[in-house]
């Protein structure tokens, strides 16, 4: 990850956010205004919404500034 990337998780899923790619389309903010807020600090706030709402928003960027992966579930084996 560069330096520049900006990364927001839930536990679930992360967010990947490159600021120096941003066209700043502005729709994330119209479309899950609840998740992503530029007036907030942190402006990305993963608990806005469930993770099937902030994929769907995410993979709206136009400039591909925003980005997920999926945090892999580590289980204990018992023992």
């Amino acid at each position: 990850m560069s330096e520049s990337e900006k990364t927001y998780t839930n536990g679930e899923i992360t967010v990947i956010w490159k600021p120096g790619v941003c066209i700043h389309s502005a729709k994330c903010v119209q479309g899950l205004g609840e998740v992503f807020n530029v007036n907030a600090r942190p402006w990305i706030n993963m608990d806005g919404s469930g993770s099937d709402q902030i994929i769907k928003q995410v993979a709206e960027c136009p400039s591909g500034a925003l980005s997920y992966v999926r945090n892999e579930k580590i289980s204990k084996a018992a023992g």
